[in-house]
Formats: structure tokens, C-alpha cells, sequence
């Protein structure tokens, strides 16, 4: 699979999958492109233009040689010069990238933002970032309401790096975080989604059922593919100063994330995995792959049994929910 990027000059938790959006918020929309302007991300339209056709990710054909490319670094961008948010942004970006470092009171195990959200949220089909900012408040499925990007931010630090306590939405990591995120999304239409987000997903013809998946079968597979940067023990291999994030145990993300589900894995593992040439695992692999991951103890996340409130159904592959 692939290595950890656990600094501001490279990228590699969670991404949340996209709940259906039932309304929009006018007055948070409003402030959401009050930011945009007064941090100087508003582009003109022939501006926009030029940076689209550019492309605004690393293809998701890129292999280890594009870890350390970020498109999007606001640590250079000289145009962020004089901007109120200048620091919020750039603080963000360091928290995205160095998460345990830059916060280890909310993140005391070995998972950074950039664990799934790859070259700092900027590589496609690596749960990109780039343009999602004004697609919140959105409905969220497993929370049952309206979550803005702070509620989104706290929902990974709670989940995907195991903080030992709820952050306030107001804390100053999350706001960098927020800042950071929303930066990424200047010159993007509000209320539209970008063409590449919520890709990272199986077709539903293609799904196993999961009582039909042999974690057997993924041990196996997961030995050929994965071993060479997760380690046998799933703990991270060392690569020169980068080590890839635990993908059990105790260090790892805890069992209320959206990782934790077996086709939501599965589809980050068949489009980005394994790092050295992703896209080459088959639906059936990633997902015989996912789950032997998932058959692996982890934290537990206090509250689980709170999460998708309105349907009472929980989804099939969510198995730590029924252990």
C-alpha cells in the first residue's frame, strides 16, 4: 500500500463518505464566500480557468515519484502575502500534513490528515479536498443532520485520530484546519460538487456480500501487495524519514470510522493502492484486501452506537458496529 507523508512537503485519515444533501444553510454559504474574499482566494474567472486546465490534482496513476508533489502549497504561495488568514491557512496546511506532530493532544496515535487524503488532499482519487469547502453544511448520514466543514473536521479528529475528547468547532486546530480546507476550495462554485469527489467507490453490482469475503483471502493478497510499506504486522515500514500509518492496533484509526467499513476501505484500496501501482488491485481484491483489515482490533469509539440514528439500519459493512 503505501508510506505515510507526515510532513508539510508531502501528502499521503479519513475521508468521510458524502451524505446526501437535503438543504443549504444561506447565511453560513454567505460567510463560507466571505472567507474565500477577504483570504484573497477569489479568482477571477479567466484565472480559474487557466489553474482547471492546468489540473487541479496529481493523477491517480501517479506513483511514489509524485509523494512529495503538492499543486496547492500555501507555505509558498506568495500571493496569500498580507491576507488575515494568511496563518490560519498555512497553519492548517502544516496540522493536514503533520497532524500527530502539530496536534498530539487530538491526534495520540500515528494517523495524519494525510494518511487517505493524499499529497495534502490534492491527489485524485485519494479522497481530494480540492473544491469541497462550499459543499457544507451537508446532510450527513451517519450523523443524521446538517454538518459544516468544523463539524466534519472535529467528526475526524474524534473518529480517524482518536482524540481523547470532542474539540470545540471553535478550537484553533480545527479552524486551522477549516481555514486550510477552504482555501483549497477558491474559485469552485458554491454548492456544487467538484467532478472528482466521491469517487473512491465500488459499483454496488461489484460489491461481495460480506458475509461471502474470506479475510483469509485478503491475508494472503495482502502479504503479495502490502507488506512492503504497511509491514506483516500492519504497524508502518520506515522509508528514509516516512513511515506509512498502522492500519491496526492501537495507533491505528478507531472502529466508528469511515474506514472501519469494509466498502468504503475497499474502494480507497482499489484506486490508490498499492502506492508503487495503484489502480492495479481488481473490486474483488480491494475488497478481499479490506476485509482482512477490518477483522483486526483496533480502538473503540466511544458512541458508535449513537451513529445512523434515523434509518435504524446499519450499513452490511459496517462490522465492528455488531461486535
Amino acid at each position: 500500500m503505501k508510506p505515510a507523508i507526515a510532513s508539510p512537503r508531502a501528502g499521503c485519515a479519513l475521508h468521510r463518505k458524502g451524505g446526501a444533501r437535503r438543504g443549504a444553510d444561506v447565511t453560513l454559504r454567505a460567510l463560507l464566500l466571505v472567507c474565500l474574499l477577504i483570504s484573497g482566494c477569489a479568482r477571477s474567472e479567466s484565472q480559474t480557468s487557466a489553474a482547471h486546465a492546468a489540473g487541479p490534482l496529481i493523477p491517480e496513476t501517479a506513483t511514489m515519484s509524485a509523494a512529495w508533489q503538492i499543486l496547492h502549497d500555501p507555505i509558498a504561495d506568495t500571493s496569500l502575502a498580507g491576507s488575515p488568514l494568511t496563518e490560519q491557512i498555512r497553519r492548517g496546511y502544516r496540522l493536514f500534513t503533520n497532524t500527530t506532530g502539530e496536534a498530539p493532544a487530538l491526534a495520540p496515535g500515528r494517523v495524519t490528515c494525510a494518511n487517505c487524503h493524499l499529497n495534502a488532499g490534492q491527489r485524485e482519487r485519494a479522497l481530494p479536498l480540492v473544491g469541497v469547502a462550499g459543499m457544507f453544511p451537508e446532510y450527513n448520514t451517519r450523523a443524521a443532520r446538517l454538518i459544516t466543514l468544523a463539524d466534519r473536521v472535529v467528526d475526524c479528529f474524534i473518529r480517524s485520530e482518536n482524540a481523547p475528547e470532542r474539540p470545540a468547532t471553535s478550537a484553533p486546530e480545527v479552524l486551522a484546519l477549516s481555514a486550510y480546507i477552504t482555501w483549497l476550495g477558491r474559485g469552485y462554485a458554491v454548492g456544487q460538487n467538484p467532478s472528482w469527489r466521491n469517487r473512491n467507490v465500488i459499483a454496488k453490482e461489484h460489491l461481495i456480500p460480506v458475509a461471502q469475503l474470506d479475510p483469509a483471502k485478503g491475508q494472503q493478497l495482502y502479504a503479495e501487495r502490502c507488506t512492503s510499506c504497511h509491514g506483516e504486522d500492519g504497524q508502518g515500514v520506515q522509508i528514509g524519514d516516512k513511515k506509512a500509518a498502522p492500519l491496526w492496533g492501537d495507533q491505528s484509526w478507531n472502529d466508528g470510522a469511515g474506514l472501519s467499513r469494509i466498502y468504503t476501505l475497499a474502494g480507497f484500496i482499489r484506486y490508490t493502492m498499492p502506492y508503487l501501482d495503484p489502480g492495479s488491485l481488481t473490486d474483488e481484491e480491494a475488497q478481499q484486501i479490506a476485509a482482512y483489515i477490518t477483522s483486526k482490533p483496533r480502538p473503540s469509539f466511544a458512541g458508535k452506537e449513537k451513529d445512523y440514528p434515523v434509518s435504524g439500519t446499519l450499513p452490511p459493512d459496517a462490522v465492528y458496529y455488531r461486535r
